[in-house]
C-alpha cells in the first residue's frame, strides 16, 4: 500500500487503535496486580446503557453527553451494588456480577428497541466499534501531516484518544509511588499516610475514562481485552513493575498493529474476499500474545512470585 492510500485509509484507524490499547493497558497493570482485572469488564458493561440513554436524550453522538451518561450509569451501578449487597446479604462479587450483566443487557435492549437508524449506533457498533470507518478523507499522502487544512479533517476520535492517553500517562507518572506502594502493601501504604481508598477510586475513574473514550471507536471487545491481556502477558515476562509497564505497552501496540493488519489482509492472504472485524482481530491477537507469554514467558513457572517495585 502506497502512502497515498495508507495515510487516508489506515493511518488514523491504526493510531486510534494503538492509543486505545495503551490507554487501557496502563491502568490495567495495577488492576491486574490488585486482583481487580474484571473491573475493566465491568466498566465496559456499565457504560453501554449510559451511552445509549445519552444518545436518546440528545439525539446525536457526542463525546461529552456520552461521557456524562456513562458516569451517571456508573453511579447507578455503585448504588445498586451496595443496595443488593446490604439487602441480600451477599458478597460484593456476586452483587457486581448481577448489576453489570443486567445493565449491559438493558443497554443492548435499548439499542435494539430504539430508533438509531439515523446514526451508526447499534449492537454491533457497541461490541466492535467503528474503527475501520475512522478514515482521514482530506489526506492525500504523508505531506498532509504538515497541511493545516488537511489536519482539520482528522477524525475527532483521534484527538480524543490522544488526550485520554496523555491523561492516563500523566496520572500514572504523578501517582507512581503511591500507586506502587498501595498495590503491593496496602497496610504499609496507610501507615505512611497514603489515602488508599481515594487512590483506588481514582484508579477506577481513570480506567473508566479510558474505557468510555475508547468505547465509541473500538467497542467493548477491545476495551475488555486490553485491560487484561497485555498486563497479564507482561506479568509473565518480568517481576519488575517498571519492566511490566513497558512490556504491557509493547504487547498493546503489537496487538493493535498486528490485529489491524491481519483483519484487512489476512483473509486476502488466505484467498478470501472480505476483511474481518479489526476490533475482533486485535482482541484475538492480544489473547494470542497472552497465550505465548504463558507458554514461553520467563516468569510463567513463578505465578505466585511477588512483583518488585
Amino acid at each position: 500500500m502506497s502512502g497515498e492510500e495508507f495515510v487516508p485509509l489506515s493511518l488514523t484507524p491504526l493510531l486510534i487503535g494503538v492509543f486505545s490499547a495503551v490507554a487501557c493497558a496502563l491502568p490495567g497493570n495495577f488492576l491486574v496486580l490488585r486482583k481487580q482485572a474484571l473491573i475493566g469488564d465491568a466498566i465496559s458493561h456499565v457504560v453501554l446503557p449510559g451511552i445509549v440513554v445519552a444518545f436518546l436524550l440528545t439525539g446525536a453522538i457526542s463525546a461529552w453527553p456520552m461521557m456524562l451518561g456513562a458516569a451517571g450509569a456508573a453511579i447507578v451501578a455503585v448504588a445498586l451494588i451496595e443496595a443488593i449487597r446490604r439487602l441480600g446479604r451477599i458478597e460484593p462479587g456476586a452483587a457486581m456480577g448481577v448489576v453489570f450483566t443486567t445493565m449491559f443487557a438493558a443497554g443492548v435492549l435499548l439499542l435494539e428497541q430504539s430508533d438509531t437508524s439515523s446514526v451508526h449506533l447499534d449492537v454491533q457498533h457497541a461490541l466492535y466499534g467503528n474503527l475501520e470507518s475512522l478514515i482521514w478523507l482530506d489526506a492525500t499522502g504523508w505531506a498532509s501531516l504538515l497541511d493545516p487544512e488537511a489536519l482539520r479533517g482528522l477524525p475527532p476520535e483521534l484527538s480524543r484518544m490522544g488526550l485520554t492517553l496523555l491523561a492516563v500517562i500523566a496520572f500514572t507518572w504523578l501517582f507512581w509511588r503511591p500507586l506502587k506502594i498501595s498495590t503491593f502493601d496496602e497496610g504499609f501504604a496507610r501507615t505512611v499516610g497514603i489515602r488508599t481508598g481515594p487512590l483506588g477510586l481514582a484508579l477506577v475513574i481513570v480506567a473508566a475514562i479510558a474505557a468510555v473514550a475508547a468505547f465509541d471507536a473500538v467497542g467493548s471487545i477491545i476495551v475488555i481485552a486490553m485491560f487484561i491481556c497485555p498486563p497479564a502477558a507482561a506479568r509473565l515476562m518480568t517481576n519488575q513493575l517498571e519492566h511490566q509497564i513497558a512490556w504491557s505497552v509493547v504487547f498493546a501496540i503489537a496487538a493493535a498493529v498486528s490485529g489491524y493488519v491481519l483483519a484487512g489482509y489476512g483473509p486476502l492472504w488466505l484467498g478470501r474476499q472480505d476483511a474481518v472485524s479489526a476490533a475482533g482481530m486485535i482482541a484475538t491477537m492480544s489473547g494470542i500474545f497472552l497465550a505465548l507469554a504463558a507458554v514461553f514467558g520467563p516468569c510463567r513457572s513463578r505465578e505466585g512470585a511477588p512483583v518488585e517495585g
